[in-house]
């Protein structure tokens, strides 16, 4: 137990249930809860492999799969909370299986090439470079 003053733990304890959406919002996947909500019922969002609806209660240990935008994650659920938290106590809500990390490592990669590829070829041809395309394709025919 805690002294007076001392400050209460950020976590719920244990047994205690939270709904979906709620946690999702507090461990920070999403901005507000209603974004959360609208993922969940837009299949983005699968508890232990399943669909889920906003209000299904989760525990320690449910295993989610989170897809937003091009990311994706499989978490664990490590602690509960209902209230949003800073960050750096967030991150402490969940676990990301190794897979899940391996994988949006090499996907942020991959688009990170590709955007540095589409920067150095998206350009509109300078008079220079009209000039040989005319004389390539005049050399085509």
């Amino acid at each position: 137990m805690a002294g007076p003053g001392a400050r209460p733990s950020p976590f719920e304890e244990d047994g205690e249930k939270v709904r979906l959406d709620k946690w999702l919002w507090a461990a920070r996947f999403f901005k507000t809860r209603q974004l959360a909500i609208e993922a969940i019922n837009g299949g983005k969002v699968h508890l232990n492999g399943q669909r889920a609806k906003p209000g299904k209660e989760i525990g320690v240990g449910a295993r989610l799969e989170i897809t937003r935008e091009q990311d994706a994650w499989e978490v664990v659920v490590e602690a509960l909370n209902t209230q949003r938290r800073p960050a750096r106590e967030a991150v402490l809500l969940y676990r990301e299986t190794p897979e899940s990390q391996t994988r949006r490592e090499a996907e942020a990669a991959r688009r990170r090439d590709e955007r540095q590829f589409a920067d150095e070829s998206a350009h509109r041809p300078s008079k220079k470079d009209r000039r040989l395309i005319h004389r390539f394709k005049q050399s085509l025919d």
